[in-house]
């Protein structure tokens, strides 16, 4: 069994964004070995629901929104997940911090043609882009896998 851990921020808009586009792949693809979940690097969103913005594009995709509140990453995540992904260099360089040390830290974009950050959609507003982006990262992990 692969177990994977979406990490942003917040974990109100990229990391569920991501939970839900690979939940919703993984079902497509009738993957069973594969489980995963997401966490946020902060504590300020714990508790909360999805943002909007997210349930939305996903709604508008046909993905279904994983039932979901906000959650901080622990150190014991580090042992428990076979992979963990931020979405940004910021979420890295604090996953690290929580997890005292890199291994087995990735970024969502990793696997993809072109490795790059995933734009926070918290500040872009531009769900749509972040979408993109995620199933990209999403797509091709998965591919790996």
């Amino acid at each position: 069994m692969t177990k994977i851990l979406f990490v942003c921020h917040g974990n109100i808009c990229r990391s569920p964004m991501a939970e839900s586009v690979m939940t919703h792949l993984i079902r497509e693809r009738g993957r069973s070995d594969i489980v995963v979940a997401s966490a946020a690097t902060s504590t300020e969103e714990l508790g909360n629901p999805v943002h909007p913005g997210t349930r939305r594009v996903l709604a508008a995709h046909g993905v279904p929104l994983v039932p979901h509140r906000a959650r901080q990453m622990t150190r014991r995540d580090g042992e428990e997940y076979d992979y963990l992904i931020g979405m940004d260099g910021a979420n890295l360089r604090n996953m690290a911090r929580i997890l005292g040390g890199q291994e087995g830290i990735h970024g969502l974009l990793d696997w993809s043609g072109h490795p790059r950050d995933i734009a926070d959609p918290w500040y872009t507003g531009d769900f749509e882009a972040t979408f993109r982006d995620v199933w990209e990262g999403c797509e091709t992990l998965l591919d790996d896998l």
